[in-house]
């Protein structure tokens, strides 16, 4: 079994790193006096993954869209009872969720740890499901998407997804839609299971006052050998240039809201994560709440306190979005154009990414005294192949001219979609 400590010079902290021999990879931060315990246990396994093949399969299959959603909810329920009632037993508080790129199920607690993680690893490896649960779980699923089909907030963020990409998955709502989740059925989720729930395929991260040995020691007895299926995951081919400029849908809100994003290049590894990083500090910088940008739409009345950026990013897509409520939200996205452009001819302000990057470095020295955020951290890093510390050393190392290229290379433009989800009948007001 393959064992090391990972520590950063630059802080001093440090976590160990085992690659188990049935495949997982665990990442543990001893946190002493800490009260709290986080633990994570999740598979590189997320909605845009529905088309894969392993070595035992010479061509590439498609599933339903929802389906690694529906899996997650799946196996909180075992044969004999309810998952949620053991952890009542331990006094752990526990959740699951599932993104367009990873499934986790995860655990915090301050009492009973090695129970808890007991409970973990025992039960996102026995999976249970007959058809008589699949198809009632079609029903409360079914409920949560129609639920979302309404919600401003959700809509706004797809529509622009599915404007500005033509064949990426990550423009489909995570839990599926109706439709594509009615072909869901036991052995499409066993298929899906035992194809990406591999411990090759997946990641323990736990951050706590823990003893190393204690949960190795559960790893050893817990933990399932399986052969690596050497899973391959692929995407349709996705052109550079937006689907759509613009997206528009009316439900019942008082205020237009809108997104603006800006489709770029995609990136893998430790690239994708300064990528990530260069372009927050380009959001900052054009943006945030600090910038002369921001206070002229705000005293303008273009924008109110609900304008944000963040930057949206994983396998085979990246941009970033730009949002709120605006009555005029198509002239923020003209004016939001015009300072980009205005600021790759007369550069950005380099007193302010002094500032901005001490204040990103504090954040994430912060995060560090956070059992949650140190374990997300380290899933995380795991599930990219990277090292938990890249990316404070990333934020460390960047440059000012590093971005500045970013401004350049990430911001084009002529490559916009815009969604406004708009107050129904305001277009008839209008008229």
């Amino acid at each position: 079994m393959e064992r090391k400590i990972v520590k950063n010079e630059r802080t001093g902290e440090q976590y160990t790193y085992v690659k188990h021999p049935t495949g997982l990879d665990i990442y543990i931060w001893k946190m002493e006096d800490y009260s709290t315990t986080y633990a994570l246990f999740g598979t590189k396994y997320g909605s845009i993954n529905t088309k894969f093949r392993t070595k035992n399969e010479p061509d590439f299959i498609t599933v339903p869209n929802g389906i690694a959603h529906y899996l997650e909810h799946k196996l909180f329920e075992n044969e004999d009872c309810d998952v949620f009632s053991l952890y009542a037993k331990t006094g752990a508080s526990a959740n699951a969720y599932t993104s367009f790129d990873k499934t986790c199920y995860l655990f915090s607690c301050t009492d009973n740890v090695y129970e808890s993680l007991e409970i973990l690893l025992s039960f996102v490896q026995d999976p249970y499901f007959t058809e008589e649960t699949v198809r009632k779980e079609q029903g409360i699923i079914g409920q949560e998407i129609r639920m979302y089909d309404d919600n401003a907030g959700w809509r706004v963020f797809f529509n622009m997804l599915q404007g500005m990409y033509y064949n990426h998955p990550v423009k489909i709502d995570i839990a599926g839609t109706v439709e594509s989740i009615a072909q869901i059925n036991a052995d499409l989720l066993y298929k899906c299971y035992y194809t990406f729930y591999n411990l090759n395929n997946m990641v323990l991260s736990i951050a706590g006052n823990v003893d190393e040995d204690k949960v190795l020691e559960l790893c050893d007895r817990l933990l399932k050998n399986n052969d690596d299926p050497e899973l391959e995951t692929a995407f349709e081919p996705e052109p550079e240039t937006v689907c759509q400029s613009e997206v528009t849908q009316q439900l019942e809100i008082a205020v237009p809201m809108f997104n603006i994003g800006f489709k770029a290049k995609p990136e893998s590894g430790i690239e994708a994560v300064k990528a990530e990083i260069e372009t927050n500090f380009v959001l900052a910088l054009l943006a945030d709440e600090s910038s002369e940008f921001y206070k002229k739409l705000y005293d303008e009345g273009l924008i109110n306190s609900s304008f944000s950026s963040e930057v949206f990013r994983g396998d085979g897509y990246f941009c970033s979005i730009f949002g709120g409520e605006s009555r005029e939200p198509r002239l923020v996205r003209d004016r939001l154009i015009e300072e980009i452009n205005r600021c790759k001819i007369e550069g950005l302000d380099e007193e302010r990414f002094n500032i901005t990057k001490k204040s990103y470095y504090g954040a994430l020295i912060r995060d560090f005294n956070v059992a949650e955020a140190i374990a997300t951290t380290m899933i995380n890093a795991g599930m990219e192949k990277i090292s938990a510390f890249d990316v404070i050393e990333a934020v460390a190392n960047i440059t000012f001219e590093d971005v500045k290229k970013r401004l350049e290379a990430q911001f084009n433009t002529s490559n916009v979609t815009i969604s406004i989800i708009e107050p129904i009948n305001s277009k008839e007001e209008q008229n």
